[in-house]
C-alpha cells in the first residue's frame, strides 16, 4: 500500500511552493524552493494519473456486467490494472530517500594504482570512457588537472562534468577499478593484472559549503611539464590547503588565474563529499556498501580483455561487451544496472 497521508502531505506542498514562488523571494529561497518543487512535483504527476486510472477503473465494473459492452470493459480494465500497477510502484520509487547530490555536476578523479606504466594507461582508458559517455550524454568535460605517465595515460587526472544528473549516474563508479590484459612489451603474452581508482564528488556550491577563506593555504608553484608545445615555465600551478581538515588540492593548467578559480572549486567538492561522507556514517554505521561515498577500499569492477568481458563485483553482473564499455555505448547497463539495484535495497529497507 503506497503511504497515502505523505502523498497528500506532498502535494499540499507542491501547491504551497507555488503559492511561494508568486511572492518576492530573493535568489537562494528561490533556488531552494524550485529544487524543492523539482524534487515533488513527479510525484504530485504519477499520483494525479493513479487516481484518475483508479476512477476510471472503478467506473468500468457496471459496463462489465452489460452483454453488449462487457467483452470491451474487460479489456479496458485489464490494461487500467497493469497502468495501476505501474504507476503503484513508479509513486514507490519516486518516494524513496533522494540524494541532495543527485542532480549536480561531478568532479571526476582517476588515479593509477598498481601495476606501473600499465596501471597508467589503464587510467588513461578508464578517463576516455568517461569523456564518450558524458559526450553520448551531451554532458561538458573539462580537465582541470593533468599528471601524464611515462608511457602515456595518466598517473592522475581530475575533470568536471557539467550536466544536469552527473553525479546520478556516475557516483556508482567511485572505487577500484582492475584490468587484466596483456601489455604491448608482453613478449611471453602473458596476463597482466594492474588497477586505477575512480572518485566521483557532487560539484559543491556556494549555498553546498561556507568556505572562509582564512582557513585557506595557497602556494604558487612551478607546473611540471613534458616539454614540447606544453612547456610552461611559469610559476603557475596553485596548491590549496584547507588547514581545519588538511585537505590539500594542486591544479596546474596554463592560467594561474583560473588555476586558483578551479582549486576553489576542487576544495569545496572534497570538503561537501567529507561532510556527505560524515552524515552518512552517522545515519547508517552498518550501511551495506560505500557507494556514493567515495570509498576506494573495495574492487568494484574487471575489465578482462582476452575475454572482453566486463564484471561488476557488487551486482555480479557480467558484460561480453568490452569494447562497447569502454566507448561509452554500453556503460549505461552497467550503471543502469547498479541503479536499479540501489532502489531494490531501499524498497527492502522499507518494508
Amino acid at each position: 500500500m503506497l503511504p497515502r497521508e505523505k502523498i497528500n502531505s506532498l502535494v499540499t506542498r507542491l501547491a504551497d511552493i507555488d503559492n511561494r514562488l508568486m511572492q518576492p523571494l530573493d535568489r537562494e529561497a528561490r533556488v531552494k524552493l524550485a529544487r524543492e518543487r523539482a524534487d515533488i512535483e513527479p510525484v504530485a504527476v504519477a499520483n494525479e494519473e493513479l487516481l484518475s486510472a483508479e476512477k476510471e477503473r472503478a467506473d468500468l465494473e457496471a459496463l462489465m456486467a452489460d452483454p453488449e459492452m462487457g467483452e470491451m470493459a474487460r479489456l479496458e480494465a485489464a490494461a487500467l490494472d497493469e497502468r495501476i500497477v505501474a504507476l503503484n510502484e513508479k509513486i514507490r520509487l519516486l518516494l524513496l530517500p533522494k540524494d541532495a547530490a543527485d542532480e549536480k555536476s561531478a568532479i571526476l578523479e582517476i588515479r593509477a594504482g598498481t601495476g606501473g606504466n600499465e596501471a597508467a594507461l589503464f587510467a588513461g582508458d578508464l578517463f576516455r570512457m568517461y569523456q564518450r559517455y558524458a559526450a553520448n550524454h551531451g554532458w561538458k568535460v573539462e580537465i582541470v588537472s593533468e599528471s601524464e605517465g611515462e608511457a602515456g595515460g595518466y598517473k592522475e587526472i581530475i575533470a568536471k562534468i557539467e550536466g544536469r544528473g552527473v553525479f546520478a549516474k556516475l557516483k556508482f563508479e567511485s572505487g577500484v577499478h582492475r584490468v587484466q590484459r596483456v601489455p604491448a612489451t608482453e613478449a611471453q603474452g602473458r596476463i597482466h593484472t594492474s588497477a586505477a581508482t575512480v572518485a566521483v564528488l557532487p560539484e559543491a556550491e556556494d549555498v553546498d559549503i561556507d568556505l572562509n577563506p582564512s582557513d585557506l593555504s595557497v602556494e604558487t608553484l612551478r607546473a611540471s611539464s613534458k616539454g614540447g608545445q606544453h612547456a610552461n615555465t611559469t610559476d603557475s600551478a596553485v596548491r590549496m590547503t584547507h588547514v581545519p581538515t588538511g585537505i590539500s588540492v594542486t591544479v596546474s593548467s596554463r592560467s594561474q588565474h583560473q588555476n586558483r578559480a578551479q582549486a576553489l572549486e576542487l576544495m569545496r567538492s572534497r570538503l561537501y563529499e567529507l561532510e556527505r561522507d560524515k552524515l552518512d556514517k552517522e545515519r547508517s554505521a552498518n550501511r551495506r556498501d560505500q557507494v556514493g561515498t567515495g570509498d576506494r577500499s573495495e574492487r568494484i569492477r574487471t575489465y578482462n580483455f582476452p575475454q572482453g568481458r566486463v564484471t561488476d563485483h557488487r551486482i555480479n553482473l557480467t558484460l561480453y561487451q568490452l569494447d562497447k564499455v569502454l566507448s561509452g555505448e554500453a556503460l549505461d547497463e552497467l550503471i543502469d544496472a547498479l541503479i536499479t539495484d540501489h532502489q531494490a535495497t531501499l524498497l527492502a529497507a522499507q518494508q
